[in-house]
């Protein structure tokens, strides 16, 4: 078991006030979002169909859940994200620069590498995307975005304690945002693996975003992997919050500038992957047919979990997990759903 259950917790919420309290954040949240970044709801698959080149393989190696369909001769693959799915809509539904769409993603992510407190097989998030213009690609409008999706969560954090009185003794987040590149974290502390620079600087600073994610840094190794077909390396990253309950910090978001045809090029070959230039997806956008975008996940349980102070995800989720857990979870007073 990687469960690491803080010494003396109990739930600040009873388990239907926890339901009732998940409900109401998530519409909170989500219309604050789109009101911030212009964003229009729109309904979104929970498959797509095998080599259509559309589904993401997120750290490169990721092996999708494959079915096939009885009646048709097509394999269709559960999401690992919408991040391609949302750039083909943004062009089918005609939306101008400034404009984007958000949506409910659900994915189950068989490979999984740790099952924790912070992760699960399956992943339910909110997907966004928005169209941009060509001067946007640019590390300031990646911040003041990062800006706008942090003051949404604390503006939801500020209405829920309102509402719910008892989650005040939380504290509050730290609304200002500290930047830094993943190459300024190795030279930091170089010494240390990635997830511990995180945890090193967000103990400090509180909230952040690492920028510059996916590429090789001077050690020759990524700070962590990314795709080479839909984050641009030098235009995206991670949010996160330090959670002192846990003692650690929490990603909730990974998101990104998109790649163009320039980038996308140079990170198919970077990344050893040429023979995806053939898919009808990476056609299209190696032609300059999609358009420029950024866009991003932002895990609605991991939300969940830090504005309603749970200690372990399976309280604001319902997923499996082993029998070490489960017992654990139990002794410690902790609901799993």
């Amino acid at each position: 078991m990687n469960s690491n259950i803080p010494e003396g917790y109990k739930s600040l919420l009873s388990i239907y006030d926890t339901q009732k309290a998940i409900g109401l954040l998530k519409r909170l949240f989500e219309d604050r979002l789109c009101a911030l970044l212009n964003l229009y709801r729109v309904s979104a698959p929970l498959f797509v169909e095998a080599g259509s080149g559309i589904n993401d393989d997120l750290n490169g190696v990721e092996r999708p859940v494959s079915f096939d369909i009885l009646r048709s001769d097509k394999t269709a693959q559960v999401v690992h994200s919408l991040a391609k799915w949302k750039r083909l809509a943004l062009k089918r539904y005609g939306f101008y620069p400034g404009r984007g769409l958000c949506t409910d993603m659900d994915a189950i992510r068989r490979d999984e590498e740790v099952l924790d407190n912070l992760h699960s097989v399956y992943v339910d998030q909110w997907d966004w995307e928005k169209v941009i213009l060509p001067e946007n690609r640019n590390v300031d409008y990646l911040k003041s975005t990062v800006m706008d999706i942090v003051t949404a969560i604390c503006d939801t954090q500020d209405t829920m304690q309102a509402i719910y009185p008892q989650l005040q003794s939380l504290g509050k987040f730290e609304r200002r945002v500290s930047f830094v590149t993943a190459q300024q974290l190795e030279d930091m502390y170089p010494d240390k693996t990635p997830k511990e620079r995180e945890n090193a600087y967000a103990k400090e600073h509180k909230t952040v975003f690492i920028i510059g994610i996916g590429g090789k840094l001077r050690s020759g190794k990524p700070h962590d992997g990314r795709a080479p077909d839909y984050d641009d390396w030098d235009l995206n990253g991670d949010i996160l919050f330090w959670c002192d309950w846990l003692g650690c910090a929490v990603e909730v978001s990974s998101m990104g500038i998109r790649v163009d045809p320039a980038s996308l090029d140079r990170q198919l070959t970077l990344s050893g992957h040429d023979e995806r230039r053939e898919l009808p997806y990476h056609k299209a956008l190696l032609n300059g047919e999609l358009p420029l975008t950024i866009g991003g996940g932002i895990g609605q349980s991991r939300i969940s979990m830090l504005l309603l102070g749970k200690a372990h995800i399976g309280e604001v989720q319902a997923s499996i997990w082993d029998d070490e857990t489960m017992t654990a979870c139990e002794k410690a007073g902790i609901t799993l759903l």
